[in-house]
């Protein structure tokens, strides 16, 4: 059973690593045009929002199955809460503009800083 829950948690990391990757991404590649006002949410960070939120979700389910399995480790709840927040927030944003014709400098910049934050976090916390 340990093996199967290794398993899961690897290709679970593989692909909250693809969204995040494609919702970052995606921001990147709308770079130029925040420069012009013309910054709008491409596919590519709708659904890279919505995969690393259900990965991260369920990466920490898997950590706490893990765990009853006699993982010798702790979920470090406070940093899942934050980390949790800021994907929330994230999706949020994306969603409620997901529709605009061009999406507001300071909104764009935020959905791209708050994904940055939680990547920094997710590897010096």
């Amino acid at each position: 059973m340990e093996m199967v829950a290794e398993l899961t948690r690897n290709t679970l990391v593989v692909l909250h690593i693809v969204g995040l990757a494609s919702l970052f991404g995606g921001w990147l590649t709308q770079m130029k045009a925040m420069a012009n006002k013309a910054a709008k949410i491409v596919p590519a960070m709708i659904h890279g929002a919505w995969t690393a939120l259900i990965t991260g979700v369920a990466l920490v389910g898997v950590a706490e199955w893990r765990i009853a399995l006699g993982a010798n480790f702790e979920v470090d709840h406070t940093k899942i809460a934050v980390k949790s927040i800021l994907a929330a927030v994230i999706l949020t944003l994306v969603m409620v503009y997901r529709k605009k014709e061009s999406v507001a400098t300071p909104v764009f910049g935020t959905i791209g800083l708050l994904t940055l934050t939680n990547i920094v976090l997710a590897v010096f916390w």
